[in-house]
């Protein structure tokens, strides 16, 4: 074993043996002519889940640091990432970047920390010593980053000079001072102040900064005016970054089912729907205005259905008010980069936009049809073509003078043609992530089938259900 180039399972597995029948760790290294470290290190082997470790033996080894990434999570966790991560028959090799990418967690390092045992013990912090890190430094970490962090944040506090204050990092990781403050970068005087900071990493950081002298009122005795500024420390949030977060998404979850399950009356459905396109998430390049390039402003029909005490409240006819707004922002036929495709044109041909359509029988846009499109629309009109384009151009403008005039192409209905292939494209298949799911079975009702995602008429009797 000690002569041969094994591949590091293999030694692993030959390690476990002896270890099996009584060897320390010392004496194994003797035996195998390896280093006690190698030997601890190869021992963590045993924290990888069997399945990777058979493929591994194969010789698809991962990097040191995606095995220390590996290594470091649960089985359970290593279970779930395998299943999506494992090699199929057409790629045996495994993208250990995407396992260990999967499974890797933030590591706050023991080096990087300001507080002693007695904080760590406090905050239950518990040291797990990389055994992958060079051999000649402090790689004892911890995964528990909120606890890291307050016990880090405490000890600025204790530690917190006089006049001092706690402070935090910007989204470019520079130090955030007080207003009107002015940072000082050489050897701070008597009068400047420090402000203590925990930087992307964890780390304790100080920065000094002085502010500028106070005004001092006219006839106020001077020793009034003295520098006795305090600068509150900035406490810690109720909530951490994490748990906002987690939030974020229970919130989502409801909202969905609420929307799938609750009952909803068509006009506070139609408000959601107004609501909805003033979200923060939606774009809209809106054909309203002659800017192509700007975005609607949607909030401002949202605004008009909400009262100071963030509740719905509105009539109908601010509803309609709102409703047809906010359509006229999104829907749009122009065709620059505002042009919403075939759904403003099922639009206009379901609220009878053709009867709105202003008269084309001008030079302008006849000037736009060829010769046969032209004499084509001389059909119903007693104007025959002229042998040059341009005199029967002529003659229909003067015929159409007194009449209005709609060109064929400029109809909203779709053809059968545009509609079956916009249709094919955006029906939800069976294999797609539908946004129904058979969890939905008791829409409306407790008693109600479960449903199947490739039936899409299931679905909407379960929501005809639920709307009722």
């Amino acid at each position: 074993i000690a002569r041969e180039p094994l591949n590091p399972v293999d030694q692993w597995r030959a390690i476990e043996r002896l270890v099996a029948l009584g060897w320390t760790e010392e004496a194994i290294g003797i035996a195998l002519a390896l280093p006690v470290r190698q030997i601890k290190k190869l021992r963590l082997l045993a924290n990888v889940l069997p399945a990777m470790l058979d493929h591994m033996a194969k010789g698809d080894m991962p990097g040191e640091q995606q095995l220390r990434a590996i290594a470091a999570a649960n089985l359970d966790e290593q279970r779930e990432v395998w299943k999506a991560q494992k090699p199929k028959k057409g790629d045996p090799q495994v993208s250990w970047w995407s396992v260990a990418n999967a499974l890797s967690k933030k590591r706050m390092y023991a080096r990087d920390a300001s507080f002693g045992d007695d904080l760590a013990q406090a905050y239950g912090i518990s040291w797990v010593e990389d055994l992958f890190a060079p051999a000649d430094e402090d790689s004892r970490y911890t995964t528990n980053v909120e606890a890291f962090l307050g016990a880090q944040q405490e000890w600025m506090t204790i530690h917190l000079p006089k006049r001092g204050v706690v402070t935090d990092v910007n989204n470019f990781g520079q130090v955030v001072l007080p207003p009107k403050a002015e940072r000082v970068y050489g050897k701070p005087g008597k009068s400047d102040r420090t402000a203590m900071y925990l930087d992307r990493e964890g780390k304790v950081q100080t920065a000094h900064f002085r502010l500028p002298e106070p005004k001092k009122a006219k006839g106020a005795d001077d020793a009034e005016g003295g520098d006795d500024t305090i600068v509150m420390a900035k406490p810690r949030p109720d909530v951490t970054r994490k748990g906002v977060e987690m939030i974020g998404d229970l919130r989502t979850d409801a909202l969905h089912e609420a929307l799938a399950r609750a009952p909803i009356e068509d006009d506070t459905l139609m408000a959601l729907l107004v609501l909805a396109l003033a979200g923060r998430n939606i774009s809209v390049q809106s054909g309203a205005s002659d800017d192509v390039y700007g975005f609607a402003r949607m909030e401002r029909h949202a605004v008009q259905l909400v009262d100071a005490d963030g509740k719905l409240a509105f009539d109908c006819d601010t509803l309609r008010v709102a409703a047809r707004s906010a359509l006229i922002d999104v829907l749009s036929a122009r065709e620059n980069r505002t042009n919403s495709g075939i759904v403003a044109r099922l639009a206009g041909d379901a609220v009878g936009a053709d009867g709105f359509l202003p008269t084309m029988g001008t030079e302008e846009f006849l000037s736009c049809l060829s010769r046969q499109a032209l004499e084509r629309s001389c059909k119903d009109t007693p104007v025959l073509p002229r042998a040059r384009v341009k005199d029967t151009r002529a003659a229909l403008v003067e015929h159409l003078t007194e009449q209005r005039f709609v060109h064929p192409s400029a109809a909203f209905a779709p053809t059968a043609a545009e509609v079956a292939t916009w249709r094919s494209k955006s029906t939800v298949g069976a294999d797609d992530d539908a946004d129904v799911t058979a969890d939905d079975a008791d829409i409306g009702s407790g008693d109600a089938a479960a449903l199947d995602d490739s039936d899409p008429e299931a679905i909407d009797e379960a929501y005809r259900v639920a709307a009722e």
